[in-house]
């Protein structure tokens, strides 16, 4: 079994080892550096389209992921703090929590990889929806989640473009408004991450206890999670 969740857009810039990204051997190491190579062919004028920010800032953030294998590291887990990461809450877990929590679960990452909850990896930028990069990563996490019996799938729509499997349970959270249903989108990444925590704290391993949990008014009804508001 394995957990998909996505990376966070908020990311620590603290290093809390010294430890370059070279020198992590990532399973993924090539397909990086290749993917560097092709970022590294964009002109200065494209560069603000890929990271959607300023010309100034999107000089930097190229910058920083191109000299991505000279960089400094934190644990993937420590590097990520947005807002679901913030309600999983790591940090407070007991050693049973976190041990399931790093056997379990996988973070897309447009740039990295498939990455476990301990990889090191350093600071970086860039969307799943930039360059198409579901359609780069597709056959190489496909081929890495193969032999997976079941696949927990919480990732946004984007990513879920970024493998293919036959044995995925897809969990979303909606809000239902007037007899409609509609993602809780931004909305909803509190509940997700509590619902993460509530996955590690229990160690949850069946469909139906994934189905089990219950918070904030959301409720599992067919295929997801749902609070009327």
């Amino acid at each position: 079994m394995k957990i998909l969740i996505p990376p966070s857009e908020g990311k620590s810039s603290k290093n809390t080892t010294s430890i370059k990204f070279k020198d992590t051997n990532s399973k993924f190491e090539d397909a990086i550096n290749h993917l560097i190579i092709k970022l590294s062919e964009y002109k200065p004028l494209e560069i603000q389209k890929i990271y959607g920010v300023t010309n100034e800032k999107s000089v930097k953030l190229h910058e920083q992921n191109l000299n991505l294998f000279e960089s400094e590291c934190s644990p993937a887990i420590e590097r990520y703090t947005g807002v679901v990461y913030n309600n999983l809450n790591p940090e407070s877990l007991d050693q049973k929590a976190n041990n399931f929590l790093e056997e379990n679960f996988l973070i897309t990452s447009a740039l990295l990889g498939l990455v476990s909850p301990s990889d090191l990896i350093p600071l970086y930028k860039l969307k799943m929806n930039i360059l198409r990069l579901h359609d780069y990563w597709n056959p190489l996490f496909t081929e890495h989640l193969s032999k997976e019996d079941l696949i927990i799938d919480l990732l946004p729509e984007v990513h879920r473009k970024s493998y293919h499997s036959k044995n995925i349970f897809k969990i979303n959270f909606y809000f239902e408004k007037n007899g409609k249903l509609v993602s809780s989108g931004h909305n909803g990444k509190a509940i997700k991450g509590r619902y993460l925590r509530y996955i590690v704290e229990n160690q949850i391993d069946n469909l139906d206890d994934f189905k089990s949990f219950n918070e904030d008014g959301f409720k599992w009804q067919h295929n997801g999670f749902i609070k009327k508001v």
